[in-house]
C-alpha cells in the first residue's frame, strides 16, 4: 500500500509499483480467472426453454408462458466488454491517516489497480470525482495511458479544496452518476461515506441501473482511540477544532459506541440499496483485499440458490447483500 503522499511519486511510479508487485500477485492466486469477478453488461437473446429450479425469474418471458401454458426462460449472450466507472470521493476526511497510509493514498491505489485489471482487457474505465462539489468526469475508455490520467485526477488537489471547507455531501456524486451513466456499467464508489445524510436513496436508484460496488475506505483510529492524553482534534471536512482527553476511559468507550453504531447504519444503509462492498482500511494488504472481494463474488451463485457465505466471508470486511 503507497505511503503518505508525496509529490516526487509520478502516476507512472505508482503504477508501475502496482504492476510489478500486486497486479503479477493477482494474476497468479486468481489464474487468470477474472470473468466471475468482473462480468459484462451487454446481452444478446440466444435461446428460450422451460423453466427449471433455480433459474433466475426475472428472465421468464411472460408471452411464450401464457401461450404455451408452461413457464419458459429466456437464455443469454453476455457480451465479454464491460464499462466500469469509479465515483471517488475526494474530499477532504480522505486525506486522514494514522499511519503512514492515508486513505486517499487507499483510494488512488485500488482505482489504478482495478483500472489496469480491467483495461488490460480491453475494457473501458471512467471517473467521477468529488471534492467539495463534482470536480472531474472523464469518460470511459481503455489502454494504460488513459488509467494514467485518472490517478493523475485524484492524485492533484481539487481546487476547492484549498478554502474554507464545507461537509461532504455524497448525494450530489450519485445524483450527477446517475444522469451522466447511461449505459448498464459497473459502477464502484469508492469513499468513506462520512457524508450528510441524503445519499441513500440515491445509491439505492444507481444500483437499480447499475451493478454498484461500494469500497468503504477507513482507518482504524476512526473505530477505536488508544489512550493518547491529551488531544487536540480537527475536523476535517470543517476545520473545527476541539481538545479530548483520550486518557479518559469512559470517552474512549463512547467513542467506540458511536462508532460501532455508524458502522451498523452504514452497513444496512448498503444492504438496503442491494450494493455489495469491500471495506478496505489504511492498514489492509490491497492483494488480500481483492481476492476477499472476488471470493465473494464468486460465491454469489452459492446466495443465489439459498446457499450461505462462508463464514470467514461473513467478516467486517465484506458486507454481502442480504
Amino acid at each position: 500500500m503507497s505511503a503518505l503522499p508525496n509529490p516526487s511519486r509520478s502516476p507512472e511510479q505508482i503504477l508501475r509499483r502496482l504492476e510489478w508487485t500486486v497486479l503479477r500477485r493477482l494474476d497468479g492466486l486468481l489464474h487468470g480467472d477474472y470473468r466471475t469477478v468482473f462480468r459484462g453488461f451487454g446481452l444478446d437473446l440466444a435461446d428460450l426453454r422451460e423453466y427449471q429450479y433455480h433459474d433466475d425469474v426475472r428472465h421468464i418471458d411472460w408471452n411464450v408462458t401464457a401461450r404455451l401454458q408452461t413457464p419458459y426462460v429466456r437464455e443469454y449472450h453476455e457480451d465479454r466488454e464491460l464499462a466500469a466507472w469509479f465515483l471517488a470521493d475526494l474530499s477532504r476526511s480522505v486525506d486522514f491517516g494514522s499511519g503512514q497510509v492515508r486513505k486517499r493514498s487507499v483510494a488512488v491505489d485500488f482505482v489504478a489497480l482495478l483500472a489496469r485489471v480491467l483495461t488490460r482487457r480491453g475494457n473501458r474505465v471512467g471517473l467521477m470525482s468529488y471534492g467539495d462539489r463534482v470536480e472531474a468526469v472523464i469518460p470511459p475508455r481503455t489502454g494504460r495511458r488513459h488509467v494514467l490520467h485518472l490517478m493523475s485526477k485524484m492524485l492533484a488537489p481539487p481546487a476547492a479544496l484549498k478554502g474554507a471547507g464545507k461537509p461532504t455531501d455524497l448525494r450530489e456524486l450519485l445524483v450527477t452518476a446517475h444522469e451522466v451513466v447511461k449505459r448498464r456499467s459497473l459502477v464502484f464508489v469508492v469513499s468513506d461515506f462520512i457524508s450528510v445524510p441524503g445519499w441513500q436513496d440515491p445509491l439505492a436508484r444507481l444500483a437499480q441501473r447499475h451493478e454498484v460496488i461500494a469500497i468503504r475506505l477507513y482507518d482504524p483510529l476512526e473505530m477505536e482511540l488508544p489512550d493518547l492524553g491529551l488531544v487536540l482534534m480537527q475536523d476535517s471536512e470543517t476545520g473545527e477544532q476541539i481538545y479530548v482527553d483520550t486518557h479518559d476511559r469512559g470517552f474512549r468507550k463512547r467513542f467506540a459506541a458511536a462508532a460501532a453504531q455508524r458502522e451498523a447504519q452504514l452497513r444496512e444503509a448498503l444492504r438496503n440499496a442491494a450494493v455489495d462492498a469491500l471495506e478496505l482500511a489504511t492498514e489492509d494488504d490491497l492483494a488480500d483485499a481483492v481476492m476477499r472481494f472476488a471470493d465473494l463474488r464468486k460465491r454469489r451463485g452459492n446466495l443465489a440458490q439459498g446457499g450461505r457465505l462462508p463464514t470467514h466471508l461473513e467478516s467486517r470486511h465484506v458486507v454481502p447483500v442480504a
